[in-house]
């Protein structure tokens, strides 16, 4: 059975917005994840994000950890770069030291970092988002589709119905897919180069997020070595109770993705670096599927500075399914009065 890794959608979605669009508030947003196959390196997340009408300045949120613990961390502002490609069309997205490329819609990607980062450690940055110590910092990644793009709210009608004018389409934030690769690259820390090969999660959102009132989720995605892969992301329920936003795939190594809805999600109770329990149970017409999951590193967001947003955690994640292990990504909140706090 083959695969259509452009899930049939127009490559038009693959191009950045050219210049501040007149909605207020209106984001264009390139996001990327990135893990090594040894579980010795990760990126849980690093992205570039512009905001109308600000748009000679975009935003750089990015995340650095190695498995020994140290964990580094860039949250500033940048001038934007030029967004035209070798072929005129819009297929770069950058700011300060940070770009990203699609060299091929749906397919490869390039990404790039040349500056510096705080440096320190988990419980560091549990106490303060912003630590004194700076280390240079850079890496080239290379970034190959293996899976169909998701688009939320595509997976069946609960999932479209709640996307379409819910306060959760609102915390989504708008037209949004993610597409998990393969990856291979090099980091350079303080004149110290690796060169690792592993997996990556990008993601591509445009429209107008609003997250006040924003009570946690729970999101998890990777790809195995066989190309079966799975991802899904939930919402707990509403402060009312009531049901809210739950919408996933899997996918057996070709063809479509198959929609699924995760039954068993860890959501966030507390905070640590490494070592937790995170599995998890899907549900979907071809079957339930338990996937075991325990965290290798993590990076926290606790009452950042302008940012009205619950306690998050950033991990990355060792996965096995049906015996068949791989590294992935994972991103938590939650409630504060939900989350205990290290010691």
């Amino acid at each position: 059975m083959s695969t259509d890794l452009t899930g049939g959608l127009n490559v038009e979605r693959e191009y950045v917005l050219s210049k501040a669009p007149t909605t207020p508030e209106m984001r264009d947003a390139v996001n990327m994840w990135v893990w090594d196959d040894t579980g010795e390196i990760g990126l849980p997340r690093f992205a570039v994000e512009a905001v109308a009408p600000e748009w000679e300045t975009h935003e750089i949120h990015l995340s650095v950890g190695f498995k020994d613990g140290r964990l580094l961390r860039n949250w500033e502002s940048g001038p934007a770069h030029p967004t035209a490609g070798p072929d005129g069309r819009h297929t770069k997205f950058g700011a300060g030291p940070l770009d990203f490329e699609c060299v091929e819609p749906f397919r490869l990607y390039l990404t790039t970092y040349d500056g510096t980062a705080n440096i320190s450690t988990f419980d560091r940055f549990v106490k303060s988002p912003v630590d004194a110590e700076i280390a240079s910092l850079s890496f080239n990644i290379e970034c190959e589709t293996v899976v169909p793009p998701w688009v939320q709210g595509t997976m069946g009608k609960a999932a479209a119905d709640m996307m379409s004018s819910t306060v959760e389409a609102a915390f989504m934030g708008g037209d949004r897919l993610e597409q998990l690769c393969r990856a291979k690259g090099t980091i350079n820390v303080d004149g110290i180069e690796r060169a690792f090969s592993g997996g990556a999660l990008r993601v591509r959102r445009q429209g107008v997020r609003q997250i006040s009132g924003f009570w946690g989720h729970c999101w998890q995605s990777t790809v195995f070595p066989s190309g079966r892969a799975f991802g899904y992301i939930a919402y707990p329920p509403r402060p009312t109770g009531e049901p809210s936003y739950n919408e996933g795939y899997v996918f057996m190594g070709s063809g479509a993705l198959i929609p699924a809805r995760v039954v068993s999600a860890p959501w966030l109770t507390s905070l640590a670096f490494d070592g937790e329990d995170v599995s998890t149970v899907i549900e979907s017409d071809i079957g339930t599927f338990r996937i075991e999951a325990q965290t290798v590193m993590s990076m926290p967001t606790i009452s950042q500075s302008g940012l009205n947003f619950p306690p998050l955690l950033q991990s990355i994640v060792r996965y096995r399914w049906d015996g068949e292990e791989a590294y992935g990504m994972m991103e938590r909140s939650n409630l504060p009065q939900n989350v205990r706090m290290p010691d």
